[in-house]
């Protein structure tokens, strides 16, 4: 193959990288998830050395994303009558002033556990807004042509940095402590800050109307009334409310179980990043609905196979297998089915439709949260994660 040839190959792949302000998009998300995914492990690793309660960890993700149950509606008609990028030039500034006061607590020791819970909460509220603006805006960056390849491209992103960040942070514990990935982070939000402002966008509309609440009903209905959103929405609202709870447990899994530290629970966080990636890149292929929809089964049960590894291994090698295959079925079930509902989705409804995926993807993830601490601390983290898996492997026979 020539050099030439590659090009074409590469520029094909990757085609939606040829709009301007998506690569824009991209490099700036790609910087600042680093610095969230380290924020991410040292959080988990500063609860559990604060108090070593398995449930406590549960209740840790439970107030992350509960405010994304209580306020995604509202965020949806916010988002489908406001201006995206000014909505998330105040989500990421927002996000930028949480990491650091999380930084600055942490690292002048008076950082409590009731701290850490609402630090986490109000990164939630913010998330709740965030991530339907995030979602939608990325087909005002390239069309509906495009749209696909852009999904599975931010996918990629995405767990780029769940296999950086990590890395990173598992290094950066024992060298800096938990401020200093706090205070990287807050830095990252920097470059989604100035890539929004170098973007050129035609000018977006209008105030919020005054009647959310029957705006926000119209949605729903929208929403109950197609039969094949209502139905991604439900399937993915089960298997995410119990089936993506393994994160909770991962420092239990590298301290508990394999009797290690910090990087090994670092190496599991990317393990699953690692199995993700290869995910977002095989969805950079040309998908018709048809091959969607198969992705949609063979990412659960990949899901499904890859927990029930983790549940059961005593070794770490394992273990990060497990959560390869676990973190490759999870993406390509999540992408595919974010793909799915925009292709489908009139675009007046685009925003209300992303925040019922935001809702049913991490809103039903608090309860999930509970449910996995309460189960670990009763009966064991194999159990909580065995169960994880078999919500996604029920989900696939679904």
């Amino acid at each position: 193959m020539s050099i030439g040839d590659l090009r074409e190959g590469l520029a094909e792949r990757f085609h939606s990288l040829r709009h301007r302000n998506f690569r824009l998009y991209w490099v700036g998300q790609l910087v600042s998830l680093v610095g969230t995914w380290m924020q991410s492990v040292a959080q988990g690793w500063l609860m559990h050395r604060l108090t070593p309660s398995a449930f406590m960890l549960g209740l840790l993700g439970f107030c992350q994303f509960i405010p994304v149950l209580l306020f995604s509606l509202w965020a949806g008609v916010v988002v489908d009558h406001v201006d995206k990028r000014r909505l998330l030039y105040w989500t990421q500034g927002g996000a930028l002033v949480q990491a650091a006061l999380f930084a600055a607590l942490t690292g002048f020791g008076v950082i409590q556990v009731w701290m850490v819970l609402a630090l986490a909460m109000g990164f939630g509220v913010i998330n709740a807004f965030d991530l339907p603006a995030r979602q939608s805006f990325l087909v005002e960056l390239v069309g509906k042509e495009d749209l696909s390849n852009a999904i599975a491209l931010n996918s990629a992103a995405f767990n780029v940095a769940r296999i950086l960040g990590p890395a990173v942070a598992g290094g950066l514990l024992a060298a800096i402590g938990e401020s200093g990935c706090f205070w990287l982070n807050a830095v990252s939000y920097v470059a989604v800050l100035v890539s929004l402002t170098r973007m050129t966008l035609p000018p977006r509309a209008g105030a919020v109307p005054h009647r959310m609440r029957s705006t926000m009903r119209e949605g729903l209905r929208y929403a109950w009334g197609v039969v094949s959103i209502r139905n991604l929405l439900v399937l993915l609202a089960l298997t995410a409310g119990i089936g993506f709870q393994y994160q909770t447990l991962l420092p239990v899994y590298a301290s508990d179980i394999l009797h290690q530290g910090a990087g090994a629970y670092a190496l599991l966080v990317s393990a699953f990043g690692v199995g993700a990636l290869a995910g977002a890149v095989r969805l950079t292929q040309k998908l018709d609905r048809w091959g969607l929809r198969a992705n949609l089964l063979a990412g659960l049960a990949s899901a499904g196979l890859g927990l029930f590894v983790l549940a059961w291994s005593r070794v770490l090698w394992l273990s990060m297998v497990g959560g390869v295959f676990a973190g490759f079925g999870l993406i390509v079930y999540v992408a595919s089915t974010n793909t799915l509902l925009q292709l489908t989705t009139d675009d007046r409804y685009r925003g209300r439709v992303m925040s019922l995926y935001t809702l049913m993807f991490i809103g039903t993830t608090p309860f999930g949260a509970l449910l996995a601490g309460w189960i670990a601390q009763r009966w064991g983290a194999p159990i909580a994660t065995s169960l994880s898996g078999t919500a996604m492997v029920l989900g696939a026979v679904w």
